[in-house]
């Protein structure tokens, strides 16, 4: 068993060079009076870099970016990184420990950032994780997945008028790169306020560790590593290029019963094709949902049972422009990306 330190802040000073530090990040207290702790491995070496954060877990159930930080963390030569790699392994261990999305308050901790220090627990919580972690990032990649009852694809969603983040997500290989400005009290949101470029990736689904979406993922972050000379560059297997989506809808139903939604994730669909179809208790077809424009499936439904207001799909407006896609000649979008 690897030894473990408990601070009430990470503080990358004081921490160990060439080693894997293994810390519980002191953050709130129970009403036991103890300590609600997010684990946190560093890898800190002796060679100057960046700070590069990855947060996993910030909904509870949201499993798939524990294994990426565990894979790179693993894989990582602490002889060959320049800098310093947060895995920040569980950053809601409130809500993991219950596999529930949200804290006991029915908050979702990623839309209360920053928080604020003398408010409620989900508050308290929401800006201590900020303070005493995220702050000490130069770079940070949220790890994300679909929320119970759906699926997703594999896909970013960074602000892509912005160089540094859109060089981000490009550098992820994922399915799909959706331009999502960072204002909605999330915590890519807030990090970028502070001055931290972010990106939110988005690994497939709940409750699940899914090693292809994994495998996949951590290639990509360690591509953010070589783009910033943390890691010596290596050539990957092609892949192909993401579709980009300017901006996105979901579709709700109208009906309660029992849902069917038929394209698969990462499917292109054509404006006034049928998605889904609802069907009464009864065992009669209520009504067929089409889709309103010719988009991509981000993401959807996978629960039969649905009320009035139930989320249909996620679909991508896909972008036929080029305002947010790199030049050709830039390396990072073409197939053959150097991680």
């Amino acid at each position: 068993m690897y030894p473990t330190r408990t601070v009430t802040s990470l503080d990358l000073d004081s921490l160990p060079r060439r080693t894997l530090s293994r810390l519980w990040v002191e953050l709130t207290e129970d009403g036991l009076g103890r300590p609600v702790c997010a684990p946190v491995l560093v890898a800190r070496v002796a060679k100057p870099g960046p700070v590069f954060g990855l947060t996993a877990a910030l909904h509870g159930n949201e499993l798939n970016g524990i294994p990426v930080i565990h894979t790179l963390l693993r894989k990582l030569s602490l002889e060959k990184l320049k800098g310093t790699v947060v895995g920040v392994v569980v950053s809601n261990p409130l809500a993991f420990l219950k596999e529930q999305r949200r804290l006991d308050e029915g908050i979702d901790p990623n839309h209360i950032m920053p928080g604020q220090a003398g408010g409620t627990t989900a508050q308290v919580y929401a800006h201590r994780l900020l303070e005493r972690i995220v702050r000490k990032f130069d770079f940070l990649v949220d790890l994300h997945t679909a929320s119970f009852g759906r699926v997703n694809c594999l896909y970013i969603r960074a602000d892509m008028k912005q160089d540094v983040t859109a060089t981000m997500a490009y550098l992820q290989r994922p399915q799909i790169i959706l331009h999502n400005p960072a204002s909605d009290h999330t915590l890519r949101g807030t990090a970028m306020e502070m001055g931290v470029p972010a990106i939110t990736v988005e690994i497939g689904d709940p409750h699940l560790f899914q090693y292809n979406y994994v495998r996949r993922s951590y290639s990509g972050i360690r591509a953010l590593l070589s783009e910033h000379k943390m890691l010596p560059r290596r050539q990957l297997a092609p892949v192909p290029p993401p579709v980009i989506c300017s901006r996105s809808q979901w579709l709700y139903t109208e009906h309660g019963g029992f849902l069917e939604v038929f394209p698969k994730v990462a499917q292109v669909v054509e404006v006034d094709e049928v998605v889904a179809r609802m069907t009464n208790v009864f065992g009669d077809i209520l009504c067929e949902y089409r889709s309103p424009e010719r988009g991509i499936v981000i993401g959807k439904s996978v629960n039969p049972v649905a009320q009035t207001g139930s989320r249909i799909l996620h679909l991508g407006h896909i972008e036929t422009e080029s305002d947010f896609v790199l030049p050709v000649s830039s390396p990072v979008a073409k197939p053959g990306v150097f991680e």
